[in-house]
């Protein structure tokens, strides 16, 4: 599973993250952290994942759907691939109940 090039770096903002989440200032730590495109993206990939893990459209009409690229699709799936099953059960059944929030 790639996590990132600099794993202190990561793990360093893992535990921040964690620690706002504690704390409750889980949005404000985010938005400090990314800017509105980086917010949009991971939106984006939200979309993306919960439509790959419902399997119902193929590749293509997910890209048409939410007008991104293919290699944006792509790259959602191959991420999902590294992934332990029961991980991306957790997450289709969490964003399944989020649902209306992410359309």
């Amino acid at each position: 599973m790639y996590i990132s090039k600099d794993l202190a770096q990561w793990q360093a903002f893992i535990s921040l993250l964690e620690q706002a989440v504690k704390q409750g200032k889980t949005q404000e730590i985010l938005m400090l952290l990314m800017t509105p495109d980086e917010r949009d993206t991971i939106g984006l990939r939200l979309q993306i994942v919960l439509e790959l893990l419902n399997g119902t459209l193929p590749q293509r009409e997910i890209q048409q759907k939410l007008h991104t690229s293919a290699a944006t699709i792509t790259r959602g799936s191959n991420m999902m691939k590294t992934m332990q099953p029961e991980l991306l059960d957790w997450v289709k059944n969490t964003l399944e109940m989020q649902k209306p929030t992410l359309e």
